[in-house]
């Protein structure tokens, strides 16, 4: 019986996979051109799985040697002789799973102990090259597990000069040498000489640009969709929950497989009001998925914690809706980017995708909370209709009680800066364990914030925006409006945070285009 997988490489046996036979063709592309790259992308994003997809759909003709420094030890990085001696048993590994002839294996182990330079190592490769009767492919998993070391930096140095000598004719070496983990080791920096400090060179700068979409689409999600249907006969409409799963992750490959688990695996046992391949089961999953811990979201708030700069940054777009261009040579964004935490998108910086989003917004809320800068509130029945649904109005009008008595005091720079964090740790107790939030990031500005609330399979719309002037305001309702429509909701709200002296703290439903819209002041 196959599974979705969220652990180690995804087998087509035994796992229901995504078809990445595009992706495939542009990486053998650069294979079959003897060209030498990183796959360098987040945790959790494939990058296993894809070369394994290559061994599968290269080893007959090339030798394909897959290995992984995981696990390789600090003992491997040593001195010169550790570290060839741990790469030969390595290869050798994998020489003997692709049934080389035992000859060459013999000659490729001989005097492995006995290897004190790179320079021996590389002689080594030549004359496994030579032995072989087809082209040879290495690829190297988990490299960044010792990118810091110098001595990894000389072995890919060394490869590096292996490949300009076969271009030039002197040297004959590996067809296509692939690298794969989450630093881009094309950017790391090799000394010179020891002696010199500051003068340094590329090791790995003969590397092509990687330029592989990793991510699915929402067609590449429905493929594993089908993959399912075939077998489980759920009637499910693939189109619609392959958009639904893309809304959220944003095709992240560890998210969109994590999402369908859940749904497959842990929907059982909830009385759904429709089926649990529907939108509501997916909303549920990333309820789910937003109560655990796994090492992905461990690494996303490591990845903060230990970055002040990008943590202001990703405060500054989420919170005080912030435009931020997207540049190649700012270090913070590169480093965003490559850990998976935000993405580029029209030359704009965004999270890249709503449950990192809400995982943020939760971790940003928590930490004020702890630290004191914000209150922390618990959850009221009173805010929950009898039939389940929240009281959203009531919920605006308790907020709109506690900024007057806790925080009309308050500096003014510190509501503006804070109010939207304000609510949403407001709003987070009495929602959480039922439904979630997220902000729709096309509305996430200066001026205005579109919050969506899913609670027991009904959403509320509600904007929160700054006051300008009152014909900002009737537009502000108009949009507020089109939205609702585009939604299929008939009521929506509207929470305006006032920064004039002597304002009043009133709220009202008004009508506008056909809809009921209840606007508070705070």
């Amino acid at each position: 019986m196959r599974e979705f997988n969220i652990a180690g490489n995804c087998v087509p046996e035994m796992h229901y996979m995504v078809d990445i036979s595009k992706k495939l063709e542009q990486i053998i592309k650069l294979i079959d051109g003897g060209k030498y790259f990183t796959i360098n992308r987040a945790r959790q994003y494939g990058k296993t799985t894809t070369m394994s997809q290559i061994y599968r759909n290269l080893n007959n003709r090339y030798l394909v040697i897959e290995t992984s420094f995981e696990g390789l030890g600090d003992k491997a990085f040593e001195n010169e002789n550790e570290f060839c001696e741990s790469f030969i048993k390595l290869i050798t590994k994998r020489l003997k799973h692709n049934k080389v002839e035992k000859n060459i294996i013999d000659k490729w182990e001989e005097n492995k102990s006995e290897l004190e330079k790179f320079e021996e190592l590389s002689d080594k490769i030549t004359d496994l090259v030579e032995s072989s009767d087809r082209e040879i492919v290495l690829m190297i998993d988990e490299v960044d597990k010792s990118s810091n070391n110098q001595l990894f930096l000389h072995f890919i140095g060394m490869l590096r000069n292996k490949y300009l000598d076969r271009n030039k004719g002197y040297d004959k070496t590996f067809k296509s040498v692939i690298l794969a983990g989450v630093y881009d080791v094309k950017n790391l920096k090799l000394k010179v000489r020891p002696d010199q400090e500051r003068k340094y060179n590329s090791p790995w700068n003969i590397a092509v640009d990687f330029d592989v979409e990793m991510s699915f689409d929402k067609e590449e999600i429905s493929t594993m969709l089908e993959d399912y249907e075939k077998e489980n006969i759920t009637s499910m409409d693939i189109q619609e929950i392959s958009e639904e799963l893309y809304n959220y992750t944003s095709g992240y490959p560890f998210l969109v497989s994590k999402l369908c688990k859940i749904i497959d695996e842990k929907l059982d046992d909830l009385k759904l009001k429709e089926a649990k391949w529907s939108k509501e089961g997916v909303k549920e999953a990333v309820k789910l998925i937003l109560k655990e811990r796994n090492t992905l979201f461990d690494d996303l708030i490591k990845n903060l914690e230990n970055n002040e700069e990008m943590y202001n940054l990703i405060y500054r777009i989420l919170i005080k809706g912030e435009k931020v261009d997207y540049s190649v040579d700012n270090p913070i964004l590169f480093k965003g980017i490559m850990f998976g935490i935000l993405k580029g998108e029209e030359s704009k910086i965004r999270i890249h995708n709503k449950i990192f989003e809400i995982r943020i917004y939760n971790y940003m809320i928590s930490k004020k909370q702890t630290s004191g800068e914000i209150q922390n509130y618990a959850s009221e029945s009173q805010f929950i209709k009898e039939d389940g649904t929240l009281y959203m109005q009531r919920i605006l009008e308790k907020f709109q009680e506690l900024m007057y008595h806790e925080y009309r005091k308050k500096d003014e720079k510190f509501i503006e800066r804070e109010g939207r964090l304000l609510f949403l740790a407001f709003i987070k107790p009495i929602i959480n364990g039922i439904g979630f939030y997220y902000v729709e990031a096309e509305t996430r500005n200066s001026r205005r914030m579109d919050i969506v609330v899913t609670y027991n399979n009904k959403e509320y719309i509600i904007e929160l925006k700054k006051w300008y002037r009152d014909k900002y305001e009737k537009k502000g309702h108009e949009q507020l409006a089109d939205y609702l429509n585009s939604r299929n909701l008939e009521k929506g709200y509207m929470l305006v945070f006032d920064f004039r002296e002597g304002k009043k703290y009133t709220d009202k439903w008004i009508e506008v285009k056909g809809k009921k819209i209840y606007e508070a002041i705070v």
